[in-house]
């Protein structure tokens, strides 16, 4: 017997509105091309021929298993106790931040929060995240995962890095470790390399 093991990107989709979701699907076709659509609730005719046309690979009301990587972001860290961790802690805990400047290297383990806009000034190492429900502007290389809800993030990253906008995956290779602009307009992604980079102070 002859076996192989595939990485995939999955895409999981709650369906309650058959427009919605046709709409929603053909914005941000480009980003959904190459994942497999895990789709909760009942397709229409309308939905299985779209997704047919489009040449989408999708299942239906299947629970998919839980990865390493998701078992391994939901355990609890506890990095030794360093000066570092203190001033993000303290950062953490302050309520109602607008926007926040931070120049500290975010490492591997570290889970950052942050409510409002973030520009940080420093990289992000892989096995670390950063989440924000506002705009967010990183000037060094990200290899870690990024969860973003504002409405736009400007960033470069590498090929080990996790970048979530708005509830979907951003394909790496749209980013290309170059200076990028990631926005939402009119309900849909867009990607914009920023050719001449910034000299930040």
């Amino acid at each position: 017997m002859q076996t192989k093991q595939f990485s995939i990107k999955v895409c999981e989709v709650n369906l309650i509105d058959e427009s919605e979701f046709i709409s929603y699907f053909n914005k941000n076709y480009t980003l959904f091309k190459n994942h497999l659509i895990s789709i909760n609730g009942d397709i229409s005719q309308k939905i299985e021929e779209y997704l047919n046309e489009k040449e989408l690979k999708y299942i239906v009301n299947i629970e998919l298993p839980k990865t390493k990587n998701q078992n391994r972001v939901n355990k609890n860290i506890t990095p030794v106790e360093s000066k570092e961790n203190k001033e993000l802690k303290e950062l953490e805990n302050k309520q109602k931040k607008s926007f926040t400047v931070l120049d500290t290297l975010i490492r591997s383990g570290r889970e950052l929060n942050i409510e409002g806009d973030l520009l940080l000034l420093n990289r992000v190492n892989s096995g670390a995240t950063i989440t924000t429900d506002g705009n967010l502007i990183i000037t060094k290389i990200v290899d870690g995962s990024i969860r973003c809800n504002g409405n736009f993030m400007m960033l470069k990253a590498s090929s080990k890095a996790n970048i979530i906008f708005h509830d979907v995956e951003v394909d790496n290779s749209f980013l290309k470790e170059r200076l990028n602009r990631v926005e939402l307009k009119n309900n849909e992604i867009i990607v914009t390399p920023v050719l001449k980079e910034i000299n930040w102070v």
